[in-house]
């Protein structure tokens, strides 16, 4: 394969792994609309409530407030990811240097680390 058509693939991908975090942007951001709801404090008025209703309002809450938290993670991975492609660093081990599997970057493309770096890192 020459490195002409190496080049011309790499741009290809990196154009889909772009496509794909952008649309995975726009939905974390529909549904962070509708989260921020249900992450609002739990009233506490007892007349109105029982009091399992609102131990489940409040782990409800929380539940909420958690998944809130992971989604504003992703999108600062997402976002993180888009200024990697921008600036020409992107599917490329933050660790070690090397390019990160394209089927590794298929399944998350906001990931940093190739797999072995992943797996020395979990030891």
């Amino acid at each position: 394969m020459t490195a002409n058509r190496v080049t011309m693939e790499k741009d290809m991908s990196q154009k889909d792994h772009k496509k794909a975090l952008i649309e995975l942007r726009e939905s974390l951001l529909r549904a962070q609309e509708t989260g921020e709801q249900a992450e609002q404090t739990v009233e506490l008025d007892q007349t109105r409530v029982g009091r399992l209703s609102r131990m489940d309002a409040m782990q409800a809450q929380a539940m909420s407030k958690e998944t809130g938290r992971r989604r504003r993670q992703k999108l600062m991975q997402i976002e993180a990811a888009l200024r990697r492609i921008e600036h020409g660093e992107y599917g490329y081990c933050q660790e070690c240097g090397e390019e990160i599997a394209a089927a590794r970057l298929q399944i998350d493309p906001t990931v940093l680390l190739c797999f072995g770096c992943a797996q020395a890192n979990e030891a």
